[in-house]
């Protein structure tokens, strides 16, 4: 949109399951929802609490400013009548349709955030400079931290034989690995998290991919069966 354009960038977009919005996230701290309705289109746009009325294509239909940093995710729920985003200010934001006005806000203690999925309507999953996706819940009218999903399964004292361990100081001058690999499975930030398999509007599994070069995929299932007092 050539007037919105000239006053803030755009960092990430992404549509409504109708394919009538798009919501857009941008670096004047600031999220979006504009019609992407097209007249050429033989099917009728739905009006919705995101739009009451029919609009054009570009119109801004609402505007979120409670975001403290560049607005780096942004996503709508799979029944679309929910909207969350992720800020470099480290906080999570969501919205209902239902009350425009009022925007559940999590302001995490953890490293900026930069995607955002949703497993169902009432839990999402966040990713950024923590390394690992983390789970988070709506509870009521607040967005609450449920936990870390990357479980370090490595066996605590599985030395390494003699050889390893000669090869190690011959290779990279000392004889263990401790402080140059993380314990995540990431070892650098999670750029981007997508949804992968999901069955009745619940994600069944998720993507994840990281400034490492590493692509991971999750099982929600294996998740929840792995981490204690796991709520999805």
């Amino acid at each position: 949109n050539a007037e919105y354009g000239k006053q803030w960038y755009q960092r990430r977009v992404r549509g409504h399951p109708n394919n009538y919005l798009i919501a857009v996230g941008s670096c004047d701290f600031k999220c979006r929802v504009f019609s992407s309705a097209l007249k050429e289109l033989e099917d009728k746009p739905e009006t919705s609490g995101w739009m009451p009325k029919l609009s054009k294509f570009g119109t801004l239909l609402v505007e979120f400013d409670t975001s403290e940093g560049w607005v780096h995710g942004v996503k709508f729920s799979p029944s679309g009548d929910k909207l969350a985003w992720v800020s470099h200010d480290a906080s999570v934001n969501v919205v209902d349709m239902g009350n425009l006005t009022k925007v559940y806000r999590c302001l995490t203690t953890g490293l900026p955030l930069s995607s955002v999925i949703w497993l169902h309507e009432s839990s999402l999953v966040c990713g950024g400079h923590e390394n690992c996706p983390v789970l988070y819940n709506i509870v009521g009218e607040n967005v609450v931290y449920g936990a870390k999903l990357d479980v370090n399964t490595k066996k605590a004292g599985g030395g390494m034989s003699a050889m390893a361990r000669f090869r190690q100081l011959d290779d990279k001058g000392t004889d263990g690995d401790k402080g140059t690999k993380l314990t995540t499975t990431h070892q650098n930030a999670i750029s981007e998290l997508r949804v992968t398999k999901a069955e009745g509007g619940r994600a069944k599994q998720f993507s994840s991919s990281g400034v490492d070069g590493r692509l991971v995929v999750w099982e929600v299932d294996v998740l929840a069966a792995t981490i204690n007092e796991l709520n999805i």
